[in-house]
């Protein structure tokens, strides 16, 4: 009948992001998605592990129970149920914003109480954040181009040191850090990738990521920098025990420590969702921001139960996202599912972890590359002429750039305000918000171009458009699937 009448069918109404694809493109896209963020799931427990006394064995079981973890939380960000997940091709795993803390936890408290009280810590702030995430969602009014802009290139920035590292081998203890070996593998993928996206058409084009580092680990095993003992020695089946080192325990110190940590995934969660949002053209309206931050917040605190962390939006895969244009969040979801997988067969993990650091690094700068030029482009829409703008995005760049340019910037300030200011993002995006209030809210008239228009898509006030304040997408269909934002990411 569509056909006769020349409708559409509601299958090929679907925006993007509602897609699915064929099984065999499902599976390689979300397992490009897994390669990615592989390395950034399983370092936080690599770090906190040995410092609160765990054996090697005990280290790997945490890094599969992260892996578990992470692709729970990834299914209830993609997927979703109620009123919980963005619905968007939006990747969880565990946030490096808590391992500082952690670490502390772990150092002050003997190793039979370190992770219980680790686990409880993260379990009330889960729940806090959960509650919260209604009212901090709000906030989306005042994530102008302005704000976003700076926000998703600092997020690319802050990202591309780690692709540095992986490049010169992860290790920097390690006797070959950066070696010419580390560095030219590094170089030959990103040189590989970059050819991939050049030469290869549709499908093949998409998943360049993925084939570059098939193509990089495979000419590494010559090299020597491919190592297999991980995988000769993993076992084929192990279940994330739930409570496996013991039962929660609940301190204050601890909650208050990791309520902060959960406030700072927060944050960024909502500047990545923003992000994100832009680049598959479905722009992140307030009540997207509710769902997605109730799923980060649920997942944490329920990934305790399974010996898991706190999980929060992995921005790199926005970069993934970006450059394949890939937005279906039916493939995260699948890359969600191989996560559990990895996490209860650590036989399959191994396999992914064949991939060498330098390999990775090298298709790392690529993707944070990506991320960054999303940042840019939408800067391009901030109406930088305007007002104060170009003030606020030179403010907040400069002061998102410390913790990269100058680790040890901030090294004799109190601890407990570096889980903040250690993060560029967080910081940036404290500080583009902050001026942003100052210089394009406070002190304005209803008359001077203030809108205060509903960010999902409600009616503007009218008058003049206020490029302090996020405007509402454009209307069109109820989702806004065919309306494309006022900038694509593409």
């Amino acid at each position: 009948m569509a056909a006769i009448t020349g409708q559409k069918s509601e299958g090929d109404r679907k925006h993007p992001v509602d897609q699915t694809l064929p099984p065999l493109k499902m599976f390689t896209s979300g397992l490009q998605h897994v390669a990615a963020m592989y390395a950034g799931v399983v370092a936080p427990p690599m770090i906190v592990g040995p410092a609160c006394g765990l054996s090697a064995t005990e280290t790997a079981f945490l890094m599969g129970a992260s892996l578990f973890t992470a692709g729970i939380a990834t299914l209830l960000q993609t997927l979703g149920f109620w009123k919980v997940g963005a619905k968007l091709p939006f990747v969880n795993g565990v946030s490096f914003a808590g391992v500082t803390p952690m670490v502390a936890i772990g150092k002050a408290h003997s190793p039979a109480d370190a992770l219980p009280i680790i686990f409880g810590a993260v379990i009330v702030a889960g729940l806090l954040g959960f509650l919260l995430a209604p009212y901090f969602s709000k906030l989306v009014r005042f994530f102008p181009p302005v704000v976003t802009g700076t926000v998703i290139t600092l997020i690319g920035v802050s990202l591309l040191p780690v692709a540095f590292n992986w490049s010169q081998g992860g290790n920097d203890r390690a006797p070959d850090y950066g070696s010419l070996t580390n560095i030219g593998m590094a170089a030959l993928t990103f040189l590989i990738v970059l050819v991939l996206r050049r030469v290869l058409r549709g499908f093949l084009q998409q998943i360049a990521i993925l084939l570059g580092l098939i193509a990089g680990t495979l000419i590494a095993i010559p090299v020597g920098i491919t190592h297999f003992s991980a995988l000769s020695q993993a076992s084929l089946i192990g279940f994330p025990t739930p409570f496996h080192f013991g039962a929660p325990q609940f301190d204050l110190a601890a909650i208050v420590s990791m309520c902060i940590v959960m406030l700072v995934c927060m944050t960024e969660s909502t500047a990545d969702m923003l992000a994100l949002g832009r680049i598959v053209d479905r722009p992140a309206d307030e009540r997207t921001i509710e769902g997605g931050l109730r799923a980060d917040t649920l997942g944490s605190a329920l990934s305790p139960l399974f010996n898991g962390f706190a999980n929060s939006a992995f921005a790199q895969n926005i970069g993934l996202v970006a450059m394949t244009k890939v937005r279906s969040r039916f493939v995260v979801a699948t890359s969600g599912l191989i996560l559990v997988v990895l996490g209860l067969c650590p036989v399959a993990a191994s396999v992914i972890s064949l991939v060498p650091l330098p390999v990775l690094g090298g298709a790392g700068i690529v993707l944070f590359g990506s991320v960054a030029a999303s940042g840019i482009q939408t800067l391009a829409s901030a109406a930088m002429e305007k007002g104060d703008n170009a003030l606020i995005v030179a403010a907040a760049v400069g002061i998102g750039l410390i913790p990269i340019a100058a680790p040890d910037f901030y090294h004799h300030l109190p601890k407990d305000l570096l889980v903040v200011l250690d993060s560029g993002i967080s910081t940036g995006a404290l500080v583009a918000l902050v001026l942003n209030l100052a210089f394009n809210h406070l002190g304005k008239q209803a008359g001077d171009g203030d809108t205060e228009g509903d960010p999902a898509g409600g009616p503007a006030a009218a008058g003049p458009v206020d490029p302090g304040i996020a405007q509402p997408p454009a209307s069109g269909s109820a989702d806004g699937a065919d309306e494309a934002p006022a900038v694509t990411a593409h």
